[in-house]
């Protein structure tokens, strides 16, 4: 983390049994509200997971409350920096799961795949008896991806279980060096996905099942980039966009139309305004459309100049 940025980052998630997610969310506002925070957390029966930011005492002070309650003393935080807020306003909800599977029987609290620490990740990957799978969504992947690894194209979490039961027999077959089925090690953002994708795998029969610990985010910040087997950026669900190594802001931005990223590549292109629409979404936009975000970009500058959170500038909720 840099401590010299004036804006703390933390990304968190914890697994716990969450008697009434309902209060749970009421009593973070509140302390986010006093705190001066922003960002979004989600809360269920499951748990909890968001990304926040503001001072650092100010993010102490909301991560001990989460830490208070009951089975959230081990509650980790990946903490980075930031020179502007990267959120525009606070939400916190109460959602069905805090990172959306649509497998209710999955229970990440009782079995999950074999962590790994990002020290010991490169070994596992370049082993050619192991299968390497991106866990998160198409977009996500475009902008970097550890090399060799699977992606499954999925629009949304909610299409990895689909994918997997559809791809089973040709990923796994028989072992191709060993004569038995090969490992499996899958990566996310942050962690909380491969949390449920691992235990998704386990209830599905796999035996030998990782995931890399603390996520991308843990591995870009304790990797150095000479010893890294990682290529290209990390996107992250904030104004920040993307993140490099040592968790340094990367070169992509935002499509304000789509929500999807932009590289530096996809700027030059002529189908891209800022604001308004990208060579991705461009096709999938009318003329009117494409006015009504040129008017809508046009009031949130103005907004934002006026120190103002317009209503219409808001970042994605997260990992889904």
């Amino acid at each position: 983390m840099d401590t010299n940025q004036p804006i703390t980052v933390a990304a968190l998630y914890h697994f716990a049994v969450v008697p009434d997610p309902a209060a749970l969310r009421d009593a973070l506002a509140a302390q986010c509200r006093a705190q001066g925070i922003k960002g979004t957390l989600l809360v269920a029966r499951e748990g909890i997971n968001g990304t926040i930011a503001g001072s650092a005492s100010g993010i102490a002070h909301v991560v001990a409350l989460i830490r208070a309650q009951p089975d959230c003393q081990g509650l980790e935080v990946k903490y980075s920096g930031a020179a502007d807020m990267p959120f525009y306003r606070m939400k916190v909800r109460v959602k069905q799961e805090i990172v959306t599977m649509g497998q209710p029987d999955i229970d990440p609290r009782a079995s999950v795949g074999t962590y790994v620490s990002p020290q010991d990740w490169n070994a596992l990957i370049a082993d050619p008896d192991t299968i390497v799978i991106d866990t998160r969504n198409d977009y996500e992947v475009e902008v970097g991806t550890f090399a060799g690894a699977i992606d499954p194209q999925t629009r949304t979490f909610r299409d990895f279980p689909d994918w997997f039961r559809r791809e089973r027999e040709r990923l796994l077959g028989d072992g191709q060096h060993t004569g038995k089925p090969p490992k499996v090690a899958m990566f996310c953002t942050g962690g909380i996905r491969c949390e449920k994708s691992t235990a998704f795998l386990k209830a599905e029969g796999v035996e030998e099942v990782y995931h890399l610990k603390g996520g991308i985010l843990k591995y870009l910040e304790e990797v150095p980039p000479d010893q890294s087997l990682w290529h290209g950026e990390c996107f992250v669900f904030d104004e920040r966009v993307a993140v490099g190594h040592g968790l340094t802001p990367g070169s992509h931005v935002l499509c304000r139309a789509c929500r999807r990223p932009v590289s530096e590549e996809g700027r030059a292109s002529a189908l891209y305004e800022d604001g308004v629409s990208c060579a991705a979404c461009y096709r999938e936009r009318t003329d009117e459309q494409r006015a009504s975000e040129r008017e809508r970009d046009r009031q949130e500058k103005l907004a934002r100049a006026r120190g103002l959170a317009h209503i219409g500038a808001e970042q994605g909720e997260g990992q889904d």
